[in-house]
């Protein structure tokens, strides 16, 4: 996680200086220093909840696997819906009362 936030760091601080030259740096360049911890932070959070990320590698690795499956198990577009259940407004109950009221 380090080392995207040093990524992220490096292109933004490349992009404030081309597009922000005439403004001053320092306020946009402490922005990005406290946006390392917060990131960390957020991602102990993240990880104490169980979120575990996944890696290039295993994205890369899955990414046949994924489309394969979906191919194989598309559902038939033309194949009938099943009847739902009958309820009280379809006719399935006895909702019509049978005596008349007076």
């Amino acid at each position: 996680m380090f080392r995207e936030w040093l990524l992220y760091v490096g292109i933004m601080g490349v992009l404030f200086v081309l597009f922000f030259r005439s403004t001053p740096l320092a306020g946009i360049i402490l922005g990005l220093l406290v946006s390392g911890p917060l990131y960390l932070g957020f991602g102990y959070v993240l990880a104490k909840f169980g979120y575990q990320r996944k890696s290039l590698r295993e994205l890369r690795a899955e990414a046949p696997t994924r489309g394969s499956k979906s191919t194989t198990t598309a559902p038939e577009v033309n194949s009938p819906r099943p009847k739902p259940a009958p309820t009280s407004r379809t006719g399935g109950g006895d909702s019509r009362n049978h005596k008349r009221r007076r």
